[in-house]
């Protein structure tokens, strides 16, 4: 669903992340009109990473983007995804995990991918096309499912999360 056209961009190693949000549920059906931008965060289970890239995106810049995240293999959204994210008042616990076929008619601005496997197997977005095109963007981060539990078992899920929002802060939070 991805080509790697964006540039590589390494968060910032300090950034303070904002703790007061209200959790939006973004709709798939507004009006291409408005001026929102779409993005489609894509993992291979869409169990965390995607999860909380959504999560953030419509908490924080609900009022510039539509965030939804799919899977290529979509299983459920991780507890501790969700626990990470409610540290910092942020409630997913509502989001579940989807298969990216949900997605085959929508359109988007962007589409990112967020893991190398996702990247490999969607090289291109088979949605709708928009006027513009849709700009592609790669940056994988580390699979918390995967890494060592850093003194508690969640600690992984919280450091990711503090990685995705400094890129999204980064790339996407600059008008």
């Amino acid at each position: 669903m991805c080509n790697a056209m964006g540039a590589r961009i390494s968060p910032p190693s300090t950034r303070s992340l904002a703790t007061n949000f209200d959790q939006r549920t973004p709709d798939i059906g507004r009006n291409k009109m408005d001026d929102k931008k779409k993005i489609l965060f894509l993992c291979t289970h869409n169990a965390a990473r995607s999860q909380m890239a959504e999560g953030f995106i419509n908490t924080r810049y609900g009022d510039r983007y539509e965030a939804y995240s799919a899977g290529s293999e979509a299983t459920d959204v991780h507890p501790c995804a969700v626990k990470a994210m409610a540290e910092l008042r942020i409630d997913i616990s509502a989001q579940r995990a989807k298969p990216l076929d949900v997605y085959r008619n929508a359109s988007f601005d962007y589409v990112v991918t967020m893991c190398p496997e996702a990247q490999r197997r969607c090289p291109i977005f088979p949605g709708a096309v928009i006027p513009g095109g849709v700009t592609y963007i790669h940056h994988a981060f580390d699979d918390p499912l995967e890494a060592e539990p850093e003194g508690a078992p969640c600690a992984p899920f919280s450091r990711v999360r503090d990685e995705i929002w400094n890129w999204i802060e980064t790339t996407l939070g600059h008008p």
